[in-house]
Order: C-alpha cells, then structure tokens, then sequence
C-alpha cells in the first residue's frame, strides 16, 4: 500500500484522507481483490493516528463496497459490486452489458419430472417434463451467483448444455422463438448454505441476495421459473420509483 499519513493541517477529516488514499490505491490496482489490508493497529501506528480514526476510515470502505470484513481474514479487497436494473434481462446479458465478461459453469443440467410445486408455477400438469438447470454465473473469474431454473423441456433443445455455457438463458429462449414479455419475482436476503458459500468462494455464512422469479411469455403463459443467490457484498439491484 502507499497510503501515507494524512495531513493534519488540512479541514478534511483524517479517516477520510485515509480512507480516500485506501480507494485510490484499490481503483489503481495497487490493492487487488483478494488483497488483505494491514491490521487496523498496525496501519494506526504507521499513519500516526487513532485506531479508532483507521476503523472509520475502513467502515467507509466497506460501506462502499471496496472492502469487506472476514472472520479469521481481516479486512479483504472485494471485486467491484455489481449494481443490475431491475428489468426483464438475464444476468448474462447485464454483465456483458457492463463489460464485465461473463462466464458460466453449467453445475447440473436434468431433465425431470414437474412436482407439484414447479407443475403449479409454470401452470402445466403435475408430471409433464422439464429442464432443471443450476448454473455458477462468474464476472471474469469471480463468483457471483448461483443460478436454479426450470424451464418446461420443449421449449429448449435436447442438449443446451453448451448454449448456456456461452450465454444466458434468456437469449436461448429467444433464439428458440420464446418472446419474453413480463415476470414476477420477489428479493429477499438471507445466509448461504455451506454448499452456496463454498461455490461462491465466500465465507460460511455470507449473505446472500435472493430473486425467486417466473417469467411469461407476450400470451402470459409462464415459460421459466428461477431461485437464483447472488453475493451480497458483490452485487446489488437498482430500482425507479414513482409517486401514486
């Protein structure tokens, strides 16, 4: 790190000299995610101030996402969030959108049985056959989120595993003469599982987004229901809203 001791003579306050030299180093690549931080007594005495002044000019950073605190780590350089509208897009499409190369690890791809449940959702009989696929969706080589679709089996072809590795889901179902015209979906937050977490490079019960989401076609039939998990401290949804 080159962050050096804040100016005392200047008015602006000394965690956010200290906290504005940290970013400068992160956005300049001399601080990498992944990177740890010095602990916060040791930089205390380097930059010759308070510890508490160094654990508000670190809380800035969290607060901004640059970094995050982990148990047993200390303080980590996190890969930039990921800030998505809410729309009808895939996540494939946003993140190429915002230049941040999107890969895929296709984790399972069956064909199965509707239940119940699933058979309720996309509004087809109990039983008739559908695609469950759970994808690891990365921006570059950063997890990002797990992804769990059921998509009623006819409307893809027999063996999309490559299609989905290449691209998003949506995107094949438009190529495939799907025409998506509306969701409904639903965030809510809560911790990751062992299995999330370790698929997301994260720590044990790191938080994670949730959007549970069925999507329908220009006829309002439901064409694909998803229960994706993304990582908090990586990602957030933007929204518009109006007066009534």
């Amino acid at each position: 790190m080159t962050v050096r001791p804040p100016d005392r003579s200047s008015p602006v306050p000394l965690y956010y000299q200290i906290a504005e030299s940290l970013r400068a180093d992160i956005e300049g690549g001399l601080l990498m995610p992944g990177d740890r931080l010095e602990n916060e007594l040791d930089l205390a005495r380097r930059l010759g101030v308070s510890r508490p002044t160094v654990r508000q000019a670190i809380q800035r950073l969290v607060q901004h996402g640059l970094v995050s605190r982990r148990r047993g780590l200390g303080t980590v350089v996190v890969a930039p969030q990921i800030i998505r509208p809410l729309a009808l897009t895939s996540l494939h499409d946003d993140l190429a959108s915002a230049q941040r190369s999107p890969t895929t690890i296709v984790l399972s791809l069956q064909r199965v049985e509707a239940d119940n449940q699933i058979a309720g959702v996309l509004a087809i009989p109990a039983g008739t056959p559908v695609l469950s696929i759970e994808r690891l969706r990365c921006a570059g080589e950063a997890p990002l989120a797990i992804l769990r679709n059921y998509v009623p089996a006819q409307l893809l072809p027999p063996h999309p595993d490559q299609e989905l590795r290449d691209g998003g889901l949506y995107a094949l179902l438009r190529r495939q003469g799907v025409q998506l015209q509306a969701a409904q979906q639903v965030l809510a937050a809560r911790r990751a599982t062992a299995r999330e977490a370790r698929l997301l490079q994260a720590p044990r019960g790191a938080c994670v987004l949730t959007m549970t989401r069925t999507a329908f076609d220009r006829a309002g039939v439901p064409v694909e229901h998803g229960s994706h998990a993304y990582l908090a401290d990586r990602y957030s949804f933007t929204m518009s809203l109006a007066a009534r």
